[in-house]
C-alpha cells in the first residue's frame, strides 16, 4: 500500500510496507533490474551551477511538488537541480549498491535508523555546517532524528505525519465517551464500547505491517524511547523482561481487537470506523483517505496513544519523516550546501505543500494557515513531541522486520500464549541478522 496522509494523496515516501529489503539487503540487489546510477550514468556533476539529486518520488503528485521546490530554488540561487527519479521500490532495493557506486550529490531518504545505517557505513556526508544555519527551523525532536550515531547531522527533514488513535467525534459525543489518557482508561473504554455493541479497536493485519505500529506504541510508552531505539537497533535483547511486558499489555487489549484481522487489509478495517461500527483505530493519519465524504472526514479526530508508564508519559510520537541526505563524495559541495539550506527552510516546505497537501511540514516555523483541522493537530502533536520514532521497519533493519518480526507478531496475535519461546526465537534470529553488514 502507499503512504498516505489526511487528504488521501500519496506521500513522498515509498510504499509503506511494500518493500522492506533496502538496507542490509544487498544480496537482493540487481535481480534483473537495471542498477541505480547517478544522472547520466557518470557520477555527480562538477558544474558549479548544477546539483544532481537521486529521487524516489516517482508518483505524480510528489514528483510535481518537488519540481516546484527545485524551480523555486533555482530562482533564488541560479543553481539547477538535475533530478534522477527512480521507481520507489527500485530505489529502496538498490540504495546500498547505488551509494557505494557513483551516486548523485543529494538523495531522498528517511530519518532515523535507515539514515544512521548509511552514515555509519560512511556512505553519507555529515552536514553540521548546514544545520548551523537551519537548526532554528526545527524542534529538538526533529533535530535528534536527523543525527547519526556519531552525533553529527546527516539528514534534512521535509515532511512527516503521525501515528495516533483515530475516532469519530460524533460517536464519542453520542455515547458520552472521553478520550483516554492512561492505559487503565483505555482498557475501561474498550470494555464500555464492547458492551455498547461497538468493535472497540478496528484492526486489519493481512499485510503484516499494521501490528508493528501497535508494538511500537506500547513499547515506547512502557519502556521509553531509549529502550525502544536500542531494541530496534539490535542492541537490546528481545528476551528482556521489558519486552515480555509489552506483549502482556498487548494481550490485555487483544479481546477488544476486531476479529478476522488476518484476512483484512487496513483499508477494510477503516470502513468500520467510517460506518461507526468501530470505536477506535490505531494507525497513521493516512487512514483519513478512507473518509471520502466530507462530513465524515470533518467528524474524524485522533488522540495520542495513552500513557502506560508515568516516567515516559506521552513524550514519544511515531512520525515517519522523509527528507534528504548527501552522498559520500558530492562533486558540487557549495551547491549542495545551498540546496540543503533552502530545503531546510519553511519556504521550501510551504512550496512543496502547495502541490501536495497530504503531509505536514517537518519545520515548526512553516505556515500552517492552509492546513486542515487534522493537519494542524498532526503538526502540533509532532512539533510538541519530546522524541520521535519512525515505525519499526524504518527504525530497524528491513530484513529483520520483514523476515522475523512480521511473522512473529502474527503468531502472537493468533496465539498470545507461548510468548517466551517466541521471544527466544526472535532474539536468536536477530543476532544472526544484525551480525551481517
Amino acid at each position: 500500500m502507499r503512504d498516505l496522509s489526511p487528504s488521501g494523496l500519496s506521500l513522498t515516501g515509498p510504499s509503506r510496507r511494500g518493500v522492506l529489503r533496502g538496507v542490509g539487503g544487498a544480496a537482493l540487489l540487481g535481480a534483473g533490474i537495471p542498477l541505480l546510477s547517478a544522472c547520466g550514468d557518470s557520477g555527480s556533476s562538477s558544474d558549479p551551477k548544477t546539483v544532481t539529486l537521486g529521487s524516489n518520488a516517482s508518483d505524480a503528485v510528489p514528483k510535481k511538488a518537488f519540481a516546484s521546490v527545485y524551480a523555486d530554488f533555482k530562482k533564488t540561487s541560479g543553481i539547477t537541480v538535475k533530478v534522477n527519479t527512480k521507481d520507489h521500490n527500485t530505489f529502496q532495493e538498490q540504495i546500498n549498491s547505488y551509494l557505494q557506486g557513483t551516486p548523485d550529490d543529494v538523495f531522498n531518504w528517511f530519518a532515523g535508523y535507515r539514515m544512521q545505517f548509511f552514515a555509519a557505513k560512511r556512505l553519507a556526508t555529515p552536514i553540521d555546517d548546514v544545520w548551523a544555519k537551519i537548526g532554528d527551523n526545527f524542534p529538538d525532536a526533529m533535530k535528534k532524528l536527523s543525527k547519526g550515531e556519531d552525533g553529527k547531522y546527516y539528514f534534512v527533514p521535509l515532511t512527516t505525519y503521525p501515528w495516533a488513535v483515530f475516532y469519530r467525534k460524533s460517536v464519542f459525543a453520542d455515547k458520552g465517551y472521553t478520550v483516554p489518557t492512561t492505559w487503565d482508561e483505555l482498557v475501561a473504554l474498550c470494555k464500555k464500547m464492547k458492551s455498547d455493541g461497538l468493535v472497540p479497536i478496528a484492526f486489519g493485519d493481512k499485510d503484516a505491517w499494521p501490528a508493528m505500529g501497535t508494538f511500537d506504541q506500547i513499547n515506547f510508552r512502557l519502556n521509553g524511547y531509549d529502550f525502544h531505539v536500542d531494541l530496534m537497533g539490535g542492541k537490546a535483547e528481545w528476551t528482556d523482561p521489558k519486552v515480555k511486558a509489552v506483549f502482556d499489555h498487548w494481550a490485555e487489549l487483544l479481546p477488544y481487537h476486531q476479529d478476522g484481522f488476518m484476512g483484512r487489509t487496513w483499508q477494510d478495517a477503516a470502513q468500520g470506523l467510517v460506518a461507526k461500527k468501530s470505536g477506535m483505530y490505531l494507525l497513521g493519519s493516512f487512514v483519513a483517505q478512507q473518509f471520502t465524504n466530507k462530513a465524515d472526514l470533518d467528524d474524524l479526530d485522533f488522540f495520542a496513544f495513552p500513557e502506560i508508564n508515568s516516567a515516559y508519559g506521552q513524550d514519544t510520537v511515531e512520525a515517519p519523516t522523509d527528507g534528504f541526505m548527501v552522498s559520500k563524495s558530492p562533486k558540487n559541495k557549495d551547491g549542495v550546501a545551498k540546496l540543503l539550506e533552502y530545503l531546510g527552510s519553511p519556504a521550501a516546505e510551504e512550496m512543496y505543500l502547495k502541490t501536495d497537501p497530504s503531509v505536514v511540514a517537518a519545520s515548526n516555523k512553516a505556515d500552517t494557515s492552509a492546513y486542515s483541522a487534522l493537519q494542524k493537530k498532526a503538526f502540533e502533536m509532532i512539533g510538541n513531541a519530546k522524541t520521535l520514532t519512525q515505525f519499526m521497519d524504518r527504525d530497524s533493519r528491513p530484513d529483520f522486520t520483514s523476515t522475523v518480526m512480521q511473522p512473529a507478531l502474527q503468531k502472537f496475535l493468533q496465539n498470545p500464549k507461548g510468548i517466551d519461546n517466541l521471544l527466544t526465537s526472535i532474539e536468536r534470529q536477530k543476532k544472526t541478522i544484525f551480525a551481517t553488514s
